[in-house]
């Protein structure tokens, strides 16, 4: 698969009970997420997606994500409360259910009455689970009982050891721990603005009540409905993580430059590049992905010529000034919104994805005038998926170059004249994806 972000894992065949939460309540719906990503090493997002989520009401389903997200954040410390207060291991959807109702609890502060209530009643409702009702009801009261403080103190959850490992050697224990605080944190709602004037710049960051990041991205805390958020009809923003919105400034299009987007769904670079004025081509082999990156075009009043195509099998029919590339990746830099990450990314998952960005970067380069600029850029904190792969591009290519990484507000230079975030990063403000880009030019 070429040309997007594909999959982390191919689907499974999701368990009966996992594959139709419309009929349960959010917590038994959040409880069937849980246990399909835990049990069934399935994406949060491919979940969600299915027809049958889709048809429970909205409010729920939000509830359901929101439930879900926050419990594979906590999931290790919901086991650690759960662990000395069960004689055996409970059937696995049980366990899940127990986990997102000590997380409701004791991380999120819901009275714990209603929800010890509403998880027994979820259970009766479960083919055999009269039998288990009466567990789950002392399991839960008890679990109540941990005083904030104790749940306060409990580990960070520590990323998976062969990533850990990994991390720590290229950059130690404490910025690893700084990472991990991010993730259990999440993620706050980061917006890009269209250019406005400076009036009305400063009305709308007003209207949103939102913080002005370095760079010039707004972050919001969690919890707003995006819809109903100011200048979300008018199309004076979108959402974009604030290490995100770093590439395409890097590659700074100028108006008027043919620039052309792959991997380009959701579309927040596109716009950015479009915003800024360039004749923009966005390309990704995903028509589902590519409606929604549609969608925002439409909503922002932005103009780029939208292609379903796999790039290693497409060309443009006029060379580019501008390519940028955000490759297919691991994704582990955004753990803080994807929690589900470090229970299904796997090493072995690495190797086929770095032999498919060689293979783009490649292909992509071939995209180019003479003279032309390309930025590359990943989601990933591994080496292999960034430094490397330039590294190895400057030896496979004569005459291609890195331009140095200027005008950066976030982040850190790399030895190979690349730029790096961390989520660590901004630790005062919620943090940063973990981005690796560079910027190189040829001939």
């Amino acid at each position: 698969m070429t040309g997007q972000k594909p999959p982390r894992q191919a689907p499974r065949q999701a368990p009966r009970q996992a594959a139709n939460p419309a009929p349960a309540d959010p917590r038994m719906m959040a409880a069937m997420l849980v246990n399909a990503v835990v049990q069934d090493g399935q994406m949060l997002a491919d979940l969600t997606a299915r027809p049958e989520f889709a048809a429970a009401p909205v409010t729920d389903r939000a509830r359901a994500q929101r439930l879900a997200l926050q419990t594979l954040r906590q999931l290790r410390r919901a086991d650690a409360v759960l662990r000395p207060l069960l004689r055996r291991p409970p059937p696995p959807l049980m366990q899940a259910l127990l986990q997102v109702a000590v997380v409701e609890m004791l991380a999120l502060g819901a009275p714990a009455h209603g929800v010890v209530n509403s998880a027994v009643a979820a259970t009766r409702g479960l083919k055999g689970g009269a039998a288990l009702a009466g567990l789950v009801n002392a399991v839960l009261r008890r679990a109540a009982r941990m005083p904030p403080e104790d749940w306060a103190a409990l580990p960070v959850p520590a990323l998976p050891g062969w990533l850990r490992r990994r991390l720590v050697a290229l950059h130690g224990p404490a910025p690893v721990a700084a990472m991990e605080a991010a993730h259990l944190a999440g993620a706050p709602l980061d917006l890009t603005l269209k250019p406005l004037p400076a009036e009305a710049r400063a009305e709308l960051i007003a209207a949103l009540g939102a913080t002005e990041l370095p760079g010039g991205s707004l972050r919001l805390a969690l919890g707003a409905q995006v819809s109903d958020l100011p200048g979300f009809a008018a199309g004076q923003w979108w959402v974009q993580d604030a290490a995100a919105a770093l590439p395409a400034a890097l590659l700074a299009a100028q108006s008027g430059e043919r620039a052309i987007d792959l991997c380009a769904a959701p579309g927040g670079k596109t716009m950015q590049l479009a915003a800024a004025g360039a004749q923009v081509m966005a390309l990704d082999i995903s028509a589902g992905r590519l409606e929604r990156l549609t969608a925002n075009l439409a909503r922002t009043g932005l103009q780029a010529e939208v292609i379903c195509a796999d790039a290693l099998d497409w060309a443009p029919a006029t060379p580019a000034d501008a390519v940028l590339l955000d490759a297919p990746c691991s994704a582990t830099g955004t753990i803080r919104r994807h929690p589900d990450l470090p229970l299904i990314r796997k090493p072995a998952d690495v190797a086929a994805l770095v032999t498919l960005q060689a293979q783009l970067l490649d292909r992509a380069l071939g995209f180019l005038r003479p003279g032309g600029r390309l930025l590359y850029c990943t989601c990933s904190l591994l080496p292999e998926e960034g430094e490397a792969q330039i590294s190895a591009a400057l030896e496979r290519h004569a005459g291609l170059r890195v331009l140095p990484a200027q005008g950066l507000p976030l982040g850190r230079p790399t030895p190979e004249g690349g730029w790096r975030t961390l989520p660590g990063d901004l630790p005062d403000e919620g943090g940063l994806d973990g981005f690796y880009m560079a910027l190189v030019q040829q001939g």
